[in-house]
């Protein structure tokens, strides 16, 4: 499997439960979100957008996906978190395998800019994400363990130590059909904080 094979057995709406062990705190907090994923062809133009944007010739991705998400967390406050986004990213493989490569993305997971990550099928068919930003460093992994069911981790690592480890379980509950209309409408990406498939 490479990993726009990965993206696309992620299609669909699904129903995130997410725990984030905030480590500086010695404390766990719950949280809960819906994500619409729709895969894009590689002569999409988003996909060919953020190929531009990033200054990476488009006719070297191999495609991406539109990701949007709207979420709560245990210590949320009224008015002042924001769990509700979408981005756009693009897939561009190191070799013809699709393995790995490069991940450019409209808006980062650590951090709110537009950045370029890594990529890779690992030998247990997952998918591992790893950015490097200015200022700190995420890793990300995702898995099937069923069709309907994917699993994410990841953690945050500022200079100075990990700030945050996050596990997530997701259950498909919306085949990609039924979440086209959320791709025809993509403004630009909201202020939140995301993963690669959503908050």
């Amino acid at each position: 499997m490479n990993a726009l094979e990965f993206f696309q057995k992620s299609a669909g709406r699904w129903r995130s439960q997410r725990t984030t062990h905030h480590l500086a705190f010695r404390r766990a907090e719950k949280g809960g979100s819906e994500i619409y994923v729709k895969p894009l062809n590689a002569d999409d133009p988003k996909v060919i957008e953020i190929c531009q944007m990033h200054e990476v010739d488009p006719a070297t991705a191999i495609g991406g996906a539109y990701v949007k998400w709207d979420g709560t967390m245990a210590w949320d406050k009224e008015d002042e978190a924001n769990h509700a986004g979408e981005t756009v990213f693009s897939l561009v493989p190191d070799d013809e395998t699709g393995r790995k490569g490069k991940l450019l993305r409209e808006r980062g997971y650590a951090e709110i800019m537009p950045v370029i990550g890594r990529y890779e099928i690992d030998d247990e068919e997952a998918l591992v994400l790893i950015t490097d930003y200015p200022s700190m460093s995420s890793y990300e992994r995702f898995w099937f363990p069923t069709p309907n069911v994917r699993m994410r981790a990841s953690t945050v690592k500022q200079f100075g130590g990990f700030s945050t480890a996050t596990f997530c379980t997701e259950e498909l509950i919306d085949e990609e059909n039924n979440v086209a209309s959320e791709v025809d409408s993509h403004p630009t990406a909201q202020p939140a904080i995301a993963s690669i498939f959503g908050w």
